[in-house]
């Protein structure tokens, strides 16, 4: 057995909220501890389009690859999520910058199985959207159901996630209902072929850290990267889930969340803000924001 996936018609659609997001304001509605949960699974998420898989597998940009350095791979994917969401128009258009230049050579090679180009806004969008799903779904499990006008707002917002490269903005769509309804339309066609199985389950299993480290932390990390799957692309890697595994899964964010939710803001924003202030220090000091 599964849990249900949400569908849009769990949201009711309502009006634009006049509420209006701001970096700072946006801070009291992001959990860092969502980064070290939901990372993998999103990265699956956003792999399972095949043109984002294979752009990523077959990029020569080695110093990015997350199986040959997981730790800077770890710093940029989450310095970009955290200028995106915290960061001011200096930031954003810094990092954009940046992450364009390591882009430039993400493009179809020859006897590739797809055609794909970094900067396609379309592949941006998908990409955003799973940023956006796993932020909202990890937001629900921990916190509950947020207040309907802040959740417009801040989803609203999240068009940060894509708008930060190339997205263009009316790419993103108008209302949350509008956007669960691209969600499941998308996530339906998604399939993972062998390859990319092959490339999700080294990820999956923490192939790219030291022996010791993977056979230690390996199989929790693997539980909690079948919990957060959406259902379909958990059929898809072919992992199990049960109702037993939904309840041990849900204790466990329960237990987080009593502890997650009462320590200070700067401590529930980590590592978003660690990461927001490293670029900005790269970036005084000339070094490499990428």
């Amino acid at each position: 057995m599964t849990a249900p996936l949400r569908k849009s018609d769990e949201y009711q659609p309502v009006g634009i909220s006049p509420i209006e997001l701001t970096p700072e304001t946006v801070r009291e509605h992001i959990d860092g501890v969502a980064a070290f949960l939901g990372g993998a699974a999103n990265v699956i998420m956003q792999l399972s389009l095949k043109p984002v898989g294979y752009g990523v597998m077959e990029s020569d940009v080695d110093s990015g690859k997350v199986m040959l350095h997981p730790i800077k791979r770890l710093r940029t994917t989450l310095t970009y999520i955290a200028v995106a969401m915290l960061g001011d128009e200096e930031d954003r258009r810094s990092y954009r910058e940046a992450v364009n230049e390591s882009h430039r050579t993400v493009h179809t090679k020859p006897g590739s199985p797809v055609k794909y180009n970094a900067f396609d806004p379309k592949l941006q969008l998908w990409v955003a959207a799973c940023l956006y799903w796993g932020i909202d779904d990890l937001y629900h499990r921990l916190r509950g159901p947020m207040d309907p006008d802040m959740a417009e707002a801040f989803y609203r917002y999240c068009a940060r996630l894509g708008t930060t490269l190339q997205m263009r903005e009316e790419m993103w769509p108008a209302t949350r209902d509008r956007f669960y309804a691209y969600w499941e339309e998308n996530l339906a066609t998604k399939t993972i072929d062998e390859p990319t199985r092959r490339y999700f389950n080294d990820l999956t299993d923490l192939k790219m850290l030291p022996r010791p480290l993977s056979l230690a932390l390996g199989g929790l990390h693997r539980f909690i990267v079948t919990a957060l799957l959406p259902p379909h692309l958990r059929d898809e890697m072919s992992m199990t889930w049960s109702a037993r595994d939904e309840r041990f899964f849900t204790g466990m964010l329960r237990l987080i969340s009593a502890v997650w939710t009462r320590l200070p803001g700067p401590i529930r924003l980590f590592p978003y803000n660690f990461y927001l202030a490293d670029m900005r220090l790269r970036r005084r000091f000339g070094r490499p924001l990428v």
